[in-house]
């Protein structure tokens, strides 16, 4: 990718009339390739023997960490919320471990592919909100502590999915800038260093995302647990 390119949407392959395909749409269907087809190709034979494939049990290792991640945070069963957490992690991880390949773009240095996954986030919270809460106990969390509240909740609402897209975006696009420019000073040892930074440093936003994520699920229905707690708590004494 040329370095004075801003984003991956900005390189296009394909073009015809109104439609085009640029790198961003590109890469965001071969990642979602590569998933679909791994994750085919690792489950097709699952085994309960003690010995297990090694692509099996590195899967299950990746399944599980995300399982006991998710708890930890929602100190609840991970059952429900595996599929959305799991899907961004592993979604988001594999962009930013395949950008060293040479050629390839992440398509998470895109504004609209962070900006796409952040709208994921920002639909589920009010998803896993009504579904534990209810529609009218969801609504009132953005009444709480007062009605006064309100607008500062819907704008914090807003803000922390802006923030979600532009974190992920800035750092895996700088990062990609960053090798680009090193490659074209010095294109030996250091810039190889730097890929494995940024490397490092991408998978750490893939935890980050996800994290956050489960962050904002829980802080929607965490209330109601509580409240239910401290109901049968009640009842009981």
């Amino acid at each position: 990718m040329d370095i004075r390119t801003i984003s991956p949407d900005e390189v296009i392959y394909w073009e015809w009339g109104p439609f085009s395909l640029n790198a961003t749409i590109a890469f965001t269907w071969g990642v979602m390739a590569l998933l679909v087809i791994g994750s085919w190709l690792i489950t097709r034979r699952l085994t309960s023997e003690v010995t297990i494939p090694r692509w099996q049990n590195f899967l299950e290792m990746v399944v599980t960490y995300i399982r006991d991640e998710i708890r930890d945070v929602t100190q609840e069963k991970p059952e429900m919320y595996l599929t959305l957490i799991a899907s961004l992690f592993l979604f988001i991880g594999t962009c930013n471990f395949l950008m060293f390949i040479p050629g390839f773009i992440p398509p998470t240095a895109s504004l609209s592919t962070t900006g796409a996954l952040a709208i994921c986030v920002f639909v589920a919270v009010p998803v896993y909100g009504i579904r534990k809460r209810g529609l009218f106990g969801y609504l009132k969390l953005y009444a709480q502590p007062s009605i006064f509240m309100l607008p500062f909740n819907i704008i914090g609402e807003l803000s922390r999915t802006l923030a979600l897209a532009v974190r992920l975006f800035g750092n895996i696009m700088s990062g990609t800038k960053i090798v680009a420019i090193l490659l074209l000073i010095v294109p030996f040892v250091f810039p190889v260093l730097m890929q494995l930074l940024g490397l490092l440093t991408g998978m750490i936003q893939a935890y980050i995302f996800a994290i956050l994520a489960i962050v904002y699920i829980a802080s929607a229905t965490r209330a109601h647990q509580q409240h239910q707690h401290e109901k049968n708590h009640h009842e009981t004494g």
